[in-house]
Protein backbone atom coordinates (compact mmCIF):
# COMPACT_ATOMS: atom_id res chain seq x y z
CA UNK A 1 0.00 0.00 0.00
CA UNK A 2 1.04 3.69 -0.84
CA UNK A 3 -0.22 6.28 1.27
CA UNK A 4 -0.67 9.39 -1.21
CA UNK A 5 0.95 12.68 0.66
CA UNK A 6 -1.36 15.78 -0.01
CA UNK A 7 0.78 17.25 1.93
CA UNK A 8 4.22 16.79 0.05
CA UNK A 9 2.22 17.39 -3.19
CA UNK A 10 0.85 20.51 -2.38
CA UNK A 11 4.24 21.73 -0.79
CA UNK A 12 5.47 20.82 -4.52
CA UNK A 13 2.95 22.73 -6.51
CA UNK A 14 3.62 25.83 -4.30
CA UNK A 15 7.05 25.59 -5.07
CA UNK A 16 6.73 25.56 -8.66
CA UNK A 17 4.51 28.42 -8.51
CA UNK A 18 6.54 30.47 -6.68
CA UNK A 19 9.21 30.39 -9.28
CA UNK A 20 6.66 31.06 -11.65
CA UNK A 21 5.75 33.82 -9.71
CA UNK A 22 8.94 35.25 -9.31
CA UNK A 23 9.73 35.05 -13.04
CA UNK A 24 6.42 36.95 -14.31
CA UNK A 25 7.54 39.84 -11.09
CA UNK A 26 10.82 39.80 -12.70
CA UNK A 27 9.34 40.17 -16.70
CA UNK A 28 6.23 41.69 -16.33
CA UNK A 29 6.83 43.75 -12.84
CA UNK A 30 3.82 42.43 -11.92
CA UNK A 31 2.14 39.18 -10.00
CA UNK A 32 -1.27 37.64 -10.11
CA UNK A 33 -4.00 38.99 -7.06
CA UNK A 34 -6.71 37.44 -5.50
CA UNK A 35 -9.09 38.63 -3.70
CA UNK A 36 -10.97 36.91 -0.46
CA UNK A 37 -14.01 37.92 0.82
CA UNK A 38 -15.72 36.64 4.30
CA UNK A 39 -18.68 37.63 5.84
CA UNK A 40 -19.48 37.08 9.42
CA UNK A 41 -17.43 35.12 12.15
CA UNK A 42 -17.85 31.56 10.80
CA UNK A 43 -14.62 29.93 12.88
CA UNK A 44 -13.76 27.29 10.01
CA UNK A 45 -14.40 29.69 7.53
CA UNK A 46 -12.16 32.55 9.45
CA UNK A 47 -9.23 29.72 9.47
CA UNK A 48 -9.96 28.93 6.01
CA UNK A 49 -9.19 32.40 4.60
CA UNK A 50 -5.94 32.53 6.67
CA UNK A 51 -4.64 29.84 5.42
CA UNK A 52 -5.50 30.76 1.81
CA UNK A 53 -3.75 34.33 2.96
CA UNK A 54 -0.38 32.75 4.21
CA UNK A 55 -0.50 30.54 1.00
CA UNK A 56 -0.80 33.63 -1.32
CA UNK A 57 2.70 34.72 1.10
CA UNK A 58 4.38 32.16 0.56
CA UNK A 59 4.32 31.80 -3.35
CA UNK A 60 4.38 35.71 -4.03
CA UNK A 61 0.57 36.45 -5.13
CA UNK A 62 -0.90 39.11 -4.10
CA UNK A 63 -4.24 38.99 -1.63
CA UNK A 64 -6.59 41.36 -0.13
CA UNK A 65 -8.57 39.74 2.59
CA UNK A 66 -12.31 41.81 2.83
CA UNK A 67 -13.92 40.79 6.17
CA UNK A 68 -17.56 42.12 6.38
CA UNK A 69 -20.22 41.91 9.70
CA UNK A 70 -22.77 39.03 9.21
CA UNK A 71 -25.28 41.70 8.56
CA UNK A 72 -23.73 42.59 5.47
CA UNK A 73 -26.77 43.24 2.93
CA UNK A 74 -26.49 40.71 -0.20
CA UNK A 75 -26.15 44.50 -2.17
CA UNK A 76 -23.24 45.65 -0.57
CA UNK A 77 -21.65 42.46 -1.19
CA UNK A 78 -22.45 42.33 -4.72
CA UNK A 79 -21.26 45.74 -4.77
CA UNK A 80 -17.96 44.70 -3.73
CA UNK A 81 -17.69 41.85 -5.79
CA UNK A 82 -17.92 44.08 -9.14
CA UNK A 83 -15.70 46.16 -8.18
CA UNK A 84 -13.27 43.35 -7.77
CA UNK A 85 -14.50 42.16 -11.18
CA UNK A 86 -12.94 45.58 -12.67
CA UNK A 87 -9.48 45.53 -11.04
CA UNK A 88 -6.77 44.49 -13.03
CA UNK A 89 -4.55 43.82 -9.83
CA UNK A 90 -7.24 41.07 -8.68
CA UNK A 91 -7.03 37.84 -11.07
CA UNK A 92 -9.14 35.85 -8.78
CA UNK A 93 -12.40 36.32 -6.49
CA UNK A 94 -12.82 33.90 -3.76
CA UNK A 95 -15.96 34.10 -1.46
CA UNK A 96 -16.12 32.42 1.52
CA UNK A 97 -18.82 29.74 1.59
CA UNK A 98 -21.32 29.12 3.97
CA UNK A 99 -22.58 32.61 3.89
CA UNK A 100 -25.43 34.24 6.20
CA UNK A 101 -28.83 32.75 5.60
CA UNK A 102 -30.13 36.30 4.05
CA UNK A 103 -27.60 35.88 1.35
CA UNK A 104 -28.00 33.99 -1.69
CA UNK A 105 -25.04 32.03 -2.42
CA UNK A 106 -26.26 31.24 -6.12
CA UNK A 107 -26.74 34.55 -6.58
CA UNK A 108 -23.04 36.00 -5.21
CA UNK A 109 -20.99 32.98 -7.45
CA UNK A 110 -22.82 34.47 -10.69
CA UNK A 111 -21.86 37.79 -9.79
CA UNK A 112 -18.24 37.05 -9.98
CA UNK A 113 -16.66 37.12 -13.20
CA UNK A 114 -16.33 33.55 -14.68
CA UNK A 115 -12.89 34.91 -15.52
CA UNK A 116 -11.85 35.30 -12.37
CA UNK A 117 -13.95 32.41 -10.71
CA UNK A 118 -10.80 30.60 -9.27
CA UNK A 119 -13.15 28.31 -7.44
CA UNK A 120 -14.76 27.50 -10.77
CA UNK A 121 -18.16 27.52 -8.98
CA UNK A 122 -19.40 29.53 -11.32
CA UNK A 123 -22.46 27.93 -14.05
CA UNK A 124 -20.53 29.53 -16.88
CA UNK A 125 -17.46 27.41 -15.59
CA UNK A 126 -19.29 24.29 -14.57
CA UNK A 127 -20.96 24.12 -18.18
CA UNK A 128 -17.75 24.11 -19.41
CA UNK A 129 -16.35 21.64 -17.40
CA UNK A 130 -19.10 19.11 -18.78
CA UNK A 131 -18.80 20.02 -22.39
CA UNK A 132 -14.89 19.53 -22.01
CA UNK A 133 -13.73 22.60 -22.83
CA UNK A 134 -11.02 24.70 -20.96
CA UNK A 135 -12.13 26.73 -17.66
CA UNK A 136 -11.61 26.92 -13.97
CA UNK A 137 -12.00 23.64 -12.28
CA UNK A 138 -13.19 23.67 -9.05
CA UNK A 139 -10.21 23.30 -6.52
CA UNK A 140 -11.27 20.06 -4.57
CA UNK A 141 -11.53 17.82 -7.58
CA UNK A 142 -8.32 19.70 -9.71
CA UNK A 143 -6.87 18.47 -6.71
CA UNK A 144 -7.99 14.64 -6.63
CA UNK A 145 -6.79 14.63 -10.18
CA UNK A 146 -3.51 16.52 -9.57
CA UNK A 147 -2.85 13.43 -7.38
CA UNK A 148 -3.66 10.69 -9.62
CA UNK A 149 -1.52 12.66 -11.90
CA UNK A 150 1.38 12.65 -9.90
CA UNK A 151 1.47 9.20 -8.64
CA UNK A 152 0.73 7.37 -12.07
CA UNK A 153 -2.13 6.29 -10.87
CA UNK A 154 -3.99 5.33 -14.72
CA UNK A 155 -7.64 6.37 -14.93
CA UNK A 156 -7.83 5.64 -18.63
CA UNK A 157 -10.93 2.35 -18.80
CA UNK A 158 -10.44 2.33 -14.92
CA UNK A 159 -14.08 2.19 -13.22
CA UNK A 160 -14.32 4.84 -10.71
CA UNK A 161 -16.82 4.66 -8.17
CA UNK A 162 -17.73 8.67 -6.60
CA UNK A 163 -19.63 8.62 -3.22
CA UNK A 164 -21.90 11.53 -2.98
CA UNK A 165 -23.26 14.43 -5.87
CA UNK A 166 -22.35 17.68 -4.32
CA UNK A 167 -21.98 20.71 -6.41
CA UNK A 168 -18.06 20.88 -4.81
CA UNK A 169 -17.05 17.60 -5.21
CA UNK A 170 -18.99 14.81 -6.54
CA UNK A 171 -20.32 15.94 -9.17
CA UNK A 172 -17.34 17.93 -10.79
CA UNK A 173 -14.67 15.14 -10.44
CA UNK A 174 -17.10 12.65 -12.00
CA UNK A 175 -17.56 15.02 -15.34
CA UNK A 176 -13.71 15.40 -15.02
CA UNK A 177 -13.13 12.08 -14.84
CA UNK A 178 -15.39 11.03 -17.67
CA UNK A 179 -13.70 13.37 -20.73
CA UNK A 180 -11.67 11.93 -23.50
CA UNK A 181 -8.05 13.31 -22.26
CA UNK A 182 -5.04 12.53 -20.48
CA UNK A 183 -5.61 11.97 -17.06
CA UNK A 184 -9.42 10.97 -17.13
CA UNK A 185 -10.75 8.49 -19.88
CA UNK A 186 -12.20 7.19 -17.10
CA UNK A 187 -15.82 4.88 -16.65
CA UNK A 188 -17.68 6.59 -14.23
CA UNK A 189 -20.44 5.56 -11.93
CA UNK A 190 -22.22 8.58 -9.31
CA UNK A 191 -23.57 6.76 -6.14
CA UNK A 192 -25.30 8.69 -3.44
CA UNK A 193 -28.19 7.96 -0.67
CA UNK A 194 -30.92 6.57 -3.25
CA UNK A 195 -28.75 3.16 -3.96
CA UNK A 196 -30.47 0.72 -2.04
CA UNK A 197 -26.78 -1.68 -2.04
CA UNK A 198 -24.02 1.03 -2.21
CA UNK A 199 -21.69 -2.00 -1.45
CA UNK A 200 -22.68 -3.65 -5.34
CA UNK A 201 -21.23 -0.32 -6.65
CA UNK A 202 -18.20 -0.22 -4.44
CA UNK A 203 -16.80 -3.15 -4.53
CA UNK A 204 -15.93 -3.01 -8.27
CA UNK A 205 -14.42 -0.05 -8.18
CA UNK A 206 -10.51 0.62 -8.86
CA UNK A 207 -11.29 4.13 -7.85
CA UNK A 208 -13.16 5.22 -4.83
CA UNK A 209 -13.48 8.39 -4.34
CA UNK A 210 -15.44 8.90 -0.68
CA UNK A 211 -17.48 12.48 -0.66
CA UNK A 212 -20.10 12.23 1.55
CA UNK A 213 -19.63 13.72 5.12
CA UNK A 214 -19.81 10.70 7.28
CA UNK A 215 -16.81 9.36 9.37
CA UNK A 216 -15.92 6.11 8.74
CA UNK A 217 -18.69 5.35 6.54
CA UNK A 218 -16.77 2.86 3.86
CA UNK A 219 -15.34 -0.40 5.37
CA UNK A 220 -12.97 -2.95 3.87
CA UNK A 221 -16.19 -5.56 3.35
CA UNK A 222 -17.20 -2.69 0.46
CA UNK A 223 -14.00 -2.51 -1.60
CA UNK A 224 -12.69 -4.59 -3.70
CA UNK A 225 -7.77 -5.80 -3.08
CA UNK A 226 -5.87 -3.32 -5.12
CA UNK A 227 -8.55 -0.42 -4.94
CA UNK A 228 -7.26 3.16 -5.00
CA UNK A 229 -8.99 5.54 -2.50
CA UNK A 230 -9.18 9.10 -2.36
CA UNK A 231 -10.83 10.20 0.96
CA UNK A 232 -12.70 13.54 0.56
CA UNK A 233 -14.03 13.53 3.90
CA UNK A 234 -13.00 15.69 6.66
CA UNK A 235 -14.90 15.16 9.65
CA UNK A 236 -14.78 15.42 13.73
CA UNK A 237 -15.20 12.62 15.95
CA UNK A 238 -15.29 12.51 19.65
CA UNK A 239 -11.71 11.62 21.17
CA UNK A 240 -11.23 12.32 24.86
CA UNK A 241 -7.48 10.87 24.67
CA UNK A 242 -6.55 14.03 22.73
CA UNK A 243 -6.15 17.18 24.23
CA UNK A 244 -8.75 18.88 21.78
CA UNK A 245 -11.49 16.51 22.86
CA UNK A 246 -12.11 15.59 19.22
CA UNK A 247 -9.72 13.94 16.16
CA UNK A 248 -9.92 14.24 12.32
CA UNK A 249 -11.11 11.53 10.16
CA UNK A 250 -12.82 10.44 6.87
CA UNK A 251 -15.30 9.20 5.12
CA UNK A 252 -13.47 5.85 4.86
CA UNK A 253 -12.19 3.63 8.13
CA UNK A 254 -8.73 3.84 7.20
CA UNK A 255 -7.18 1.60 9.65
CA UNK A 256 -9.49 -1.40 7.62
CA UNK A 257 -9.22 -0.12 4.07
CA UNK A 258 -6.18 0.58 4.06
CA UNK A 259 -5.00 -3.57 4.25
CA UNK A 260 -6.95 -4.02 1.00
CA UNK A 261 -5.81 -0.58 -1.20
CA UNK A 262 -2.98 0.01 -2.97
CA UNK A 263 -3.33 3.97 -2.59
CA UNK A 264 -4.90 5.76 -0.20
CA UNK A 265 -4.89 9.28 1.01
CA UNK A 266 -4.93 9.97 4.51
CA UNK A 267 -6.81 12.47 6.64
CA UNK A 268 -5.77 14.81 7.30
CA UNK A 269 -3.03 15.08 5.09
CA UNK A 270 -4.20 13.93 1.72
CA UNK A 271 -6.92 15.88 -0.49
CA UNK A 272 -7.57 18.52 2.15
CA UNK A 273 -3.85 20.46 1.28
CA UNK A 274 -3.95 20.29 -2.59
CA UNK A 275 -7.39 22.10 -2.47
CA UNK A 276 -5.35 25.25 -1.54
CA UNK A 277 -2.46 24.73 -3.71
CA UNK A 278 -4.84 24.49 -6.39
CA UNK A 279 -6.84 27.80 -5.49
CA UNK A 280 -3.64 28.72 -5.89
CA UNK A 281 -3.13 27.40 -9.56
CA UNK A 282 -6.17 28.62 -10.77
CA UNK A 283 -5.53 32.36 -9.94
CA UNK A 284 -1.85 31.97 -11.47
CA UNK A 285 -3.68 30.82 -14.53
CA UNK A 286 -6.46 33.68 -14.78
CA UNK A 287 -3.66 35.89 -14.63
CA UNK A 288 -1.71 34.24 -17.62
CA UNK A 289 -4.84 34.50 -19.66
CA UNK A 290 -5.04 38.06 -18.67
CA UNK A 291 -1.59 38.78 -20.35
CA UNK A 292 -3.16 36.92 -23.22
CA UNK A 293 0.12 34.87 -23.70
Amino acid sequence: MTLIDGKKIAKEIRFELKEKVFDLRQKYGTVPGLAAVLVGENPASQVYVRMKQRACEEVGIYSVVEKLPAETSEEDLISLIERFNSDKKINGILVQLPLPEHISENKIIETISPSKDVDGFHPVNMGNLVIGKETFYPCTPYGILELLKRYRIETKGKHVVVVGRSNIVGKPVANMLLQKKEGANAIVTVCHSAAKDLKKYTATADILIAAIGRPKFITADMVKDGVVIIDVGINRVEDKSTEKGYKLVGDVDFEEVSRKASFITPVPGGVGPMTIAMLLQNTYESFIKSLNL
